[in-house]
């Protein structure tokens, strides 16, 4: 038994996990996360889970953005090392 199983899960706890995040203009991520951390300073080019797209510009490395983001394009993100939590 996982003995984390009974943690709330909600958009207010902590992320119980995370994954890398490789830019792309044609595939979403596989999760919605429910934040963006930001490990190098750079832009970061999103569509949101609503549908809109954003641009957040100079996103300093060490960031969480806390936003649901349904896929991270490669044109105009400048900022690398970029995991999502959830």
């Amino acid at each position: 038994m996982d003995k984390f199983s009974d943690y709330p899960t909600s958009l207010t706890a902590p992320a119980r996990d995370a994954a890398a995040v490789v830019p792309s203009d044609a595939t979403d991520l596989a999760v919605l996360p429910r934040a963006l951390f930001i490990g190098q300073t750079g832009d970061v080019a999103a569509r949101l889970a609503g549908g809109q797209t954003v641009v957040f510009r100079n996103v300093q490395a060490g960031s969480v953005l806390p936003v649901r983001t349904a896929r991270v394009n490669a044109t105009g993100t400048t900022a690398t090392d970029i995991v999502a939590l959830w």
